[in-house]
């Protein structure tokens, strides 16, 4: 009788920007400065447009090259949670979201979202919460009006202010004041400096999100924890849902530079990783956080087929 080998599916991803496409961006801005001084929402109009008519060529772009795991830009849509600036930052893009949201679903694209460091859902200070509320509101409206089913907004438990316990303890009564659908799509990640894999196991407990583990901000702030010890864990969290894991390499092995992210992606430390991983026979996604985006993936890939003998079902997908 043959015994059937188990293997476990990895699929990789990048973030917001392709190197690779010239003058493609979904981020395209208009600043608040900017908007106060001419107020001309046609402008702010058309550089909506042209944010989704490039992520369109995003999303294709990434199918043609069989990526199936991406990071979207929340800056999509500028000025959006601005209280200042009164427009409707749905309707009017609705066929265009639709239409694209139908290419991600057809072309079954796995993507998510992650606010900047301005989106703090623990502050002390009122209006930063009231601000991380309209942020957190905003990302799932896009999401929604994307047609998204596995919506992901992913998050940081924010500062440390009068200690770990009470800002944790801040966090999750911030979360509750959230609305169901936005918990539901809320997913807290491991930081560099604060919150390690440990707190976000505890936060998770109390509040039902998942966790997804940013590996480069474990090793920054991994204090006495062996992260093999957590991994069932941290996946259990997703509860049947496919976890995300984010990794990244070092810009260098100084003190001072250690937390910035390298262009590249470190092969060795990254095969370093999957050894370990394997033992666990769970299937994930890999979102690269390196500068280079995706050549930095495609160059991973690449001495990943040179140096080991995973067997790549497509471009960024393969098995171990």
């Amino acid at each position: 009788m043959l015994l059937k080998v188990i293997e476990l599916k990895i699929r990789l991803g990048y973030a917001c920007i392709s190197r690779t496409l010239e003058n493609i961006t979904s981020s395209h801005s208009y600043t608040y400065t900017r908007f106060k001084e001419e107020e001309n929402y046609e402008k702010l109009d058309q550089i909506i447009r042209k944010n989704f008519e490039d992520l369109e060529k995003l999303i294709e772009y990434n199918h043609k090259n069989e990526i199936h795991f991406f990071r979207m830009s929340p800056k999509v849509i500028p000025l959006a949670t601005k209280v200042e600036v009164d427009f409707e930052y749905i309707a009017p893009y609705r066929e265009m979201m639709e239409n694209i949201g139908g290419k991600i679903k057809q072309y079954k694209m796995r993507v998510d979202l992650h606010p900047d460091q301005f989106c703090v859902l623990n502050s002390v200070k009122q209006d930063v919460i009231e601000s991380t509320m309209r942020i957190l509101h905003y990302n799932y409206e896009l999401l929604d009006s994307l047609k998204i089913q596995d919506k992901v907004i992913i998050l940081h438990v924010g500062g440390n202010a009068f200690g770990k316990d009470k800002s944790l303890s801040r966090f999750a009564n911030q979360f509750m004041k959230l609305p169901k659908e936005v918990r539901d799509a809320i997913v807290v990640e491991n930081d560099d400096k604060i919150f390690n894999i440990i707190d976000c196991l505890d936060l998770s407990k109390k509040i039902g999100a998942p966790v997804v583990l940013d590996y480069h901000h474990y090793r920054c702030n991994r204090g006495d924890i062996e992260l093999e010890n957590y991994i069932d864990q941290i996946f259990d969290t997703w509860q049947g849902r496919v976890p995300k894991v984010h990794f990244s390499s070092p810009k260098n092995a100084t003190k001072k530079d250690f937390r910035s992210h390298h262009e590249y992606i470190d092969v060795d430390e990254f095969i370093d990783f999957i050894e370990m991983m394997k033992k666990k026979n769970r299937d994930f996604d890999i979102m690269i956080e390196a500068k280079a985006k995706d050549e930095a993936l495609f160059r991973l890939v690449r001495l990943l087929k040179w140096k080991t003998d995973y067997r790549f079902i497509d471009g960024t997908t393969f098995t171990v």
